[in-house]
This record gives structure tokens, sequence and C-alpha cells, in this order.
């Protein structure tokens, strides 16, 4: 099977080749990507000379060049996104470039090619959840232009299957952690801060709570939905570990033998949701998928990662690692 992975240089794209590339030969990964700053080639090093594997350099808006990756492949995956809320409140132009018109120029092509798309969304369409839970067929509420810009490519998705019959998957996902993330995300951040004896700053009062799923869970799941997932169907994918920031922060603290003196209460981003919430029981009980790895397990093999990949991160621009992102 010939697949057309885009944005394979990024968090959940590189580990998802790694994973099937891995454990099939039946695959052959062509991987685009416009090397924008979460693009890390070293991520898929171990990859470089395989035979079932190409890389491409490219932005999912060219539509010629799409046009001819999407003809030589069976299915598309798409992981291209612009995916930080806190730059999406600074500049959300390239969000509603790469996360909306970057999928319409997917859909177009595989409407006239009759190809197979499979769209990774988030959890964060739902918007902030006080006590509920959303399922598939909850009521989207979106609260950062990055959301919003991934609602409505779902929506777009849901008019193409709808309109054209186009073979369309959508999956969502709750937060996700583990080795290759970019160090803007929370967990990687505050891992690379407090092995340099930086203060660790929180939003708030810390008291946000996420539902976290290690990325290796993750991936299984995408690949139980290529294998046996319905077309038109969408399917949440959580891990029930839901935790608060401030607990996470003295977790990470705790296992790298670190002060909890570190943590720092910064100012908190506009409109910062508070809590979020997914119903996976579809993912479960029909294509019979479950996570792995507890979020104590997770989260110390995602230290031991950084700190054994701390070369890859010494020539960060300093904003990166900055306490409120959201302001610059």
């Amino acid at each position: 099977m010939k697949l057309l992975i885009t944005g394979g240089l990024g968090f959940i794209g590189s580990n998802f080749i790694l994973k099937i590339l891995k454990n099939d030969d039946n695959f052959f990964v062509t991987n685009v990507d416009a090397e924008l700053y979460g693009s890390n080639h070293t991520n898929l090093i171990k990859i470089h000379n395989n035979p079932n594997y190409e890389f491409v350099k490219g932005n999912i808006t060219n539509y010629n060049l799409m046009e001819k990756l999407i003809s030589k492949c069976d299915i598309v995956i798409n992981f291209a996104a612009e995916s930080f809320v806190d730059r999406s409140i600074f500049n959300a132009e390239p969000f509603i470039s790469s996360n909306i018109k970057g999928v319409f120029t997917i859909l177009e092509i595989i409407k006239k090619q009759k190809k197979k798309v499979i769209h990774i969304s988030t959890d964060e369409v739902f918007g902030s959840l006080d006590v509920e839970t959303a399922n598939e067929n909850f009521r989207f509420n979106p609260s950062s232009p990055y959301a919003a810009s991934k609602a409505s490519a779902e929506l777009l998705i849901n008019s193409y299957v709808i309109t054209y019959g186009c073979d369309c998957i959508i999956t969502r996902c709750t937060n996700n952690y583990g080795p290759r993330q970019f160090p803007e995300k929370f967990i990687p951040k505050a891992i690379l801060l407090a092995n340099q004896g930086k203060k660790v700053p929180i939003y708030g009062s810390g008291k946000n709570i996420r539902d976290w799923i290690f990325v290796d869970d993750h991936c299984d799941a995408i690949y139980r939905i290529l294998m046996k997932g319905r077309s038109g169907q969408s399917y949440n994918i959580s891990a029930n570990n839901k935790v608060d920031n401030i607990t996470i922060v003295k977790k990470i603290l705790s296992l790298m033998n670190k002060s909890t003196d570190m943590i720092d209460f910064v100012n908190d981003r506009p409109g910062h949701d508070f809590r979020y919430s997914l119903d996976s029981s579809k993912i479960r009980t029909e294509l019979g998928w479950s996570q792995h790895t507890s979020f104590d397990q997770g989260l110390e093999i995602t230290i031991k990662w950084y700190l054994s990949n701390l070369d890859q991160w010494k020539n960060l621009p300093k904003n990166i690692l900055n306490p409120t992102p959201w302001k610059n």
C-alpha cells in the first residue's frame, strides 16, 4: 500500500512513519513536508536509507505538487497543520492557510482522483467543557484561531463526503506527548527548562485540565483506522488520562530531581480553555483499540528521550522557550 503522509517531519507524523515502516514491509511511504519551524529531519534519521521511504519538500497548499503526489498513492494521511494555540493567537494567518486552504487543496484533488484521505484533527474543536465528555457528534465550539481552523477543515471534509461522495475519515485526538515533540509545547518545554535550571512557566493557576495520550498509542489508533476504519466516519481517540497542568509539572520536576521552587506562574493566555474531555468508546468498540501506556510510564520515557537528545535543541531560537509566547 502506498501512503502519502503530509507533515511527516513533525511530531505525530514522524512517530507514525517510524512505527508503520518498522512493523510492516508492505507499506511505501512518501512524506511531503514544507520544512517549516516544527519540521525536523532528525526525527526520521533512522529510516533515511529505507527503500520504502521517500521525502519530498513541499507545501500542501501547492495544488500541482499535491496532484502529482496523490496520483501516485493509495491513501493520504494528513498530519500537516499549524498546531500551536499560542502562535495562532499572535498570528492566525498561517493557520488559515495550512489548516483550511491545505485541506481544501487535498479535497479538490481526491475528489477528482477518487482517492482516500484520513485527516488528523483535534479535541480542541469542541472547546472547553465544564463537565461534559464529547463524543463524535458533540457540537463544535472552538475558542482559539487554531481550533477554529481545525473545525473549519472538518466541516469542509464533511461537505465533500456528503456532496461528492469523497472517501474521508476524520480522527480527533487529545493532547499528545512523547519523543520528537517540538519544544514549544508544554511537556518538552518544561523538561528542557528544568534541565537548564530555569523557571518553568505555568499559565494562570495551573488548574487547566487536558486528557493526555502517549504518541505511540495515538499512532496505534491511526493504524487501526487506516486498516479498519469506515469511510465517512469520525473517531475520537483518548486515553482517559485527565491531568491538570500543575500536577504534570510537579511530576516532571520530581522525576528530574528538581525543586518545585522552579515553578513560575505567568499571565494566562487569552481564551484559554479550562477542560477537555473526549469519549473514545467508538474506536474501542468498533476497532478494538486501547492504549497501552500509562501517563507516568509515558512521562518517564519522554523525559529520558529529551535528556538523551539535548543536542537537537541546543540552537533553538530564544522565543521558543518564552514563558508567554502568545505575546510575541
